[in-house]
């Protein structure tokens, strides 16, 4: 642009199991012995040190909503992980027969055995059980600070961290030694949030007529999304997402739900009349959050899923959080849980592996992992703040290369973030905008278009550390060292599109938020291994494909209408709120996901599988050449994938981790402290920066088989 629940039904699908399948063991054997102790590491936040300690919380704070997660047996795990790799076989008979959320508790929860002897010792502690999952693999309970440390054997403390209040335990629970090998830990004990993937928008100070306001800038509005990933062509066929509903995960109300119906009208959506919108709150312990200053989040997901399919019923499944859990984690694993699982999901929070800790890490890889099996596709933002993500929202990298705990499961797709090319390729020293008129037209069309075709582009990033913003500004490549731009003005932060190897999902970290000592990644899932540019890590890398996500640093942003705060009138987007970040993708990647259920008539699952399948066939074991992004419109009209090969996520650091400072104040995030290896540029194929690239929307849909 430019200024001047009706849930899908899962059909009932009969299932030979094997006998072990059948009837989940009993992993606990023996008496629950409250003196004989085992830990269960990775259960403490590693904010919970004696710097921020403020003393003990009173035993009478009730702690409701805490998750015990739960253990199955390993041959049930091999059964499951075989069954989620044959349902995406289409030479096996399990080829898209998804499980119900009863059949996948009786084949691979908990057995019920050892789930009655858990609430057994939990009630004789004196806490009280809310409820037992559907898929058999975690309980709901609530008790006080008291009963915590006389069952758990850990303290519940109140902390102050950066300013913020929080509680949380100072050490990691121990249980009875009988009933460990079932219990995998508690989701939390603390009170910590995840992010929102959000950004607002930002001005480059380097950029020759950057407007202040929106007078004088490129804005995406859904008429452009449609033109630059090619989704024109599938809506004037009818491939809208009719009779698709797309569920994004909250743990908010939007402000005024009108705002949906503003958005829709002032961009010529609401002509798609079967689109629609409503909130719903699903499910055991799950109340009405109400709003509570993430509405953003909220809105902005539930219009831009719909920019991607505008027929779709658009579904906001919302929890108030407990004193314990976030509230978007209840609100999925409810909906997994439900009789009518969701076909597709899209969740726009975050938290880093080594932050979130090894429990919750295993709480998001079960929810996704049962949902997939339930022919749930997840798509999940994979983060705002390129490799560095236990920095979120910050000036600059402390922490080292770390990833998001939300993003990082081989059950999800892991959504990235781009920019467009066009500004830093043709307005150094130029008007902007004018300068870009190859791709963009000088008038809006009624629906606030101006977008002519596919646009270049580069991942998304704001910081210093970013190759091409230095150049720009300076005429040289330099970032780093005394005379580098991040130490001679260039812009300090961590806002850019996410990405990189898992790290700590499980284990320990070394110190605060930093990947060490004990942690591990999640094991590289077969569909990714031996992609064109995927490393031979052995991990499972981020992201799997991206869409535009940038909040404004060369000119381009995405708008929202959000009545909060003034900012939705109708008919005058160059009022709306400006912002980026893989909040946008993901759920437009979503509502594209919609288009290819709506034309294959079929749940998708795991739809990584066929992504990495489709870029095989692209890219081959060399590359496209024919493909790649940087050609614009004169890109091969026949690509499903668009190669992203310019440009970097690097941000720049503080500090010794994974950081290149060979002088001055700030270093440049590396995979090297000895030479300059940023984290992470693009390649051919496949790359940390962007995945496999972004995607011709017509092609991918049409290709999908």
């Amino acid at each position: 642009m430019r200024f001047s629940i009706a849930l899908g039904c899962v059909a009932a699908m009969a299932f030979v199991a094997s006998a072990a399948e059948a009837q989940a063991a009993g992993l606990i054997s023996g008496s629950v012995n409250d003196k004989a102790l085992v830990t269960l590491a990775g259960n403490t936040r590693p904010e919970a040190i004696a710097a921020n300690d403020r003393g003990a919380v009173s035993d009478s704070l009730v702690l409701d909503g805490m998750q015990l997660v739960l253990k199955r047996s390993q041959a049930q795990e091999t059964a499951l992980n075989r069954l989620v790799d044959e349902q995406q076989d289409r030479n096996s008979p399990n080829y898209h027969k998804w499980l119900t959320a009863a059949q996948f508790g009786q084949r691979f929860g908990a057995a019920p055995g050892d789930i009655n002897k858990i609430k057994s010792w939990l009630t004789s502690h004196g806490f009280r059980v809310n409820s037992v999952a559907v898929g058999g693999m975690s309980i709901d309970f609530t008790g006080n600070a008291g009963a915590v440390r006389a069952a758990f054997h850990t303290e519940i403390h109140k902390l102050s961290v950066n300013g913020v209040n929080h509680v949380a335990n100072m050490s990691d629970p121990r249980i009875p030694a009988a009933l460990a090998p079932a219990v995998a830990g508690i989701v939390s004990l603390n009170d910590f949030r995840p992010h929102t993937n959000y950004t607002k928008r930002t001005v480059n100070p380097k950029m020759t007529g950057t407007c202040g306001g929106y007078g004088s800038c490129l804005a995406l509005t859904p008429a452009d999304l449609a033109t630059i990933y090619n989704l024109t062509p599938l809506f004037n066929a009818g491939v809208t997402g009719k009779g698709q509903t797309i569920v994004v995960i909250e743990d908010t109300d939007v402000y005024n739900t009108a705002d949906w119906a503003t958005f829709r009208s002032t961009f010529g959506l609401s002509s798609y009349t079967s689109g629609s919108f409503t909130q719903v709150h699903p499910g055991p312990g799950c109340s009405d959050p109400g709003v509570n200053g993430a509405e953003g989040e909220a809105i902005l997901d539930a219009e831009w899923a719909s920019a991607g399919a505008p027929n779709a019923a658009i579904v906001l499944a919302s929890c108030r959080d407990s004193f314990t859990t976030f509230g978007g984690l209840i609100a999925l694993q409810n909906m997994l849980n439900s009789a009518s699982p969701p076909a597709i999901v899209s969740i726009s929070y975050g938290e880093c592996e080594a932050y979130n800790g090894a429990t919750a890490n295993r709480a998001y890889y079960n929810a996704y992992q049962q949902g997939v099996a339930e022919g749930t596709t997840v798509f999940v933002s994979s983060g705002d703040e390129g490799a560095a993500s236990c920095d979120a929202n910050a000036s600059a990298a402390r922490h080292g290369i770390g990833v998001s705990a939300f993003a990082s499961t081989p059950f999800n797709v892991a959504v990235g973030g781009t920019d467009f090319a066009d500004t830093y390729a043709n307005c150094k020293g130029k008007s902007f905008p004018g300068c870009d008129s190859a791709y963009w037209n000088a008038t809006n069309t009624a629906v606030f278009g101006s977008a002519k075709s596919y646009i270049p582009e580069i991942p998304w990033n704001d910081s210093c550390a970013g190759v091409l913003s230095a150049t720009f500004a300076t005429g040289s490549p330099i970032t780093y060292g005394a005379t580098g731009y991040c130490n001679t003005g260039g812009y300090l932060t961590t806002a850019s599109g996410s990405g990189g190897p898992s790290g700590c999902a499980t284990g320990t970290p070394i110190q605060l938020g930093v990947v060490g000592n004990s942690c591990q990644g999640w094991a590289k899932p077969s569909w990714q291994a031996g992609a064109f540019g995927n490393p031979a890590d052995g991990v499972r890398d981020l992201p799997d494909v991206s869409l535009f996500a940038s909040n404004g640093w060369w000119g381009h942003f995405y708008l929202f209408c959000d009545s909060n705060g003034g900012g939705c009138t109708a008919g005058q987007p160059q009022a709306w709120y400006g912002a980026g970040g893989t909040s946008f993708s993901s759920p437009i990647l979503a509502g594209i996901m919609a288009l290819v259920e709506q034309k294959t008539a079929s749940r998708q699952g795991n739809a990584n599988v066929v992504f990495y399948r489709l870029a095989a066939s692209e890219y081959g074991s060399s590359g496209n050449a024919h493909c790649n992004s940087s050609l614009g419109a004169s890109v091969s009209s026949s690509c499903i994938f668009y190669d992203v090969s310019a440009g970097d996520m690097d941000v720049n650091t503080i500090g010794q981790n994974n950081s290149y400072l060979p002088s001055g104040k700030n270093g440049v995030l590396s995979t090297s402290r000895t030479s300059y290896r940023p984290a992470y540029g693009t390649t051919g194929g496949w790359d940390f920066a962007t995945g496999l690239g972004t995607v011709n929307a017509n092609n991918l849909v049409n290709a999908w088989k």
